[in-house]
């Protein structure tokens, strides 16, 4: 049985918006009821969270993007981008703290703590390195992974099971070898961000180490399972050092804010398929992170399955 750390504290639970927000701050309490009714925090190890430092943000993002979101976050007035991503006040720590604990969680893989790590309220795939999208602040994978390559790791794969396209990660790293991108998602000629087609590879020394796979509105979990064999296979043949899987549940079936109908056995079903690549490479370090999902019980479904194939594996 695999040592699973999970980072769930109420103030990592903050991170959200109010006024019905579809990212509201309930989201996190909608997975812990589940985690507790099925006994998982019994068999996972508990972690604070802690926020990030100036220095741990500027890994990735801009000065100017964190100024920004620090002065709005004071006044809780305006967006932090187009229109989905509100300043509300406290904004920052909160963001912040998202951070922090997608780092912390990283930071006890890599010592050998633990050889799996679940983080609910993380995974904000969509915040570049310059501004706030699509309720993400700031981009908690991206620090992850600058961080990951500071301490030496020369192939890191990131695995995106969203309904969405992680496209503050792809963009930022479609030239970079060292990242290899594999993501399952709705076609985004139907769906906010519209980036992903299948023909985005990489460019110039990453050209083939990107592997995007559009799925049609409506497809179910058959159509899942053809395009995540193709996803594990292009992940397998890079031979990562480190795993971050985003386990968004808005791919399943009854989100408000998609059209696929998956169940969240693919999401379990993804998350033991890492888990034992990851073993069978010699390293077992798999970080998954929340990412999206807007109907709470469909995260909580999601979210717990994979714990189940962490602690299972």
């Amino acid at each position: 049985m695999a040592s699973v750390l999970v980072i769930a504290d109420e103030p990592l639970g903050r991170y959200g918006f109010p006024d019905g927000h579809p990212f509201g701050t309930d989201r996190q309490a909608a997975f812990l009821r589940e985690f507790r009714a099925q006994g998982l925090h019994e068999r996972t190890t508990p972690g604070e969270s802690r926020l990030a430092t100036q220095a741990e943000l500027l890994r990735f993002h801009t000065p100017a993007h964190v100024e920004l979101v620090r002065e709005r976050s004071l006044t809780g007035a305006g967006f932090l981008d187009t229109g989905d991503t509100p300043a509300v006040r406290g904004i920052f720590e909160a963001a912040s703290r998202v951070v922090g604990a997608s780092l912390t969680a990283a930071a006890a893989l890599m010592d050998g703590r633990v050889q799996r790590a679940f983080v609910p309220i993380g995974g904000l795939h969509h915040a570049t390195r310059e501004h706030a999208a699509g309720f993400c602040v700031f981009n908690d994978i991206g620090v992850v992974i600058e961080t990951l390559r500071g301490a030496g790791l020369a192939r890191i794969a990131y695995v995106d099971v969203d309904v969405h396209h992680g496209d503050g990660v792809y963009y930022p790293y479609e030239e970079d070898p060292a990242v290899i991108f594999a993501d399952t998602h709705e076609d985004g000629r139907y769906l906010y961000p519209g980036t992903g087609a299948a023909e985005e590879t990489g460019t110039g020394a990453a050209r083939g180490t990107k592997l995007n796979l559009p799925l049609a509105p409506g497809s179910t979990d058959a159509q899942f399972d053809v395009a995540w064999a193709r996803a594990l296979e292009h992940v397998a043949g890079h031979e990562p050092e480190f795993i971050v899987m985003q386990c968004g549940a808005d791919s399943v079936a009854g989100d408000p804010l998609a059209h696929l109908q998956l169940t969240a056995g693919c999401h379990e079903k993804a998350a033991r398929d890492l888990c034992r690549l990851a073993d069978s490479l010699g390293h077992g370090r798999v970080l998954a992170l929340g990412g999206g999902g807007y109907n709470r019980d469909n995260l909580a479904a999601a979210w717990t399955g994979v714990v189940r194939a962490m602690v299972a594996s």
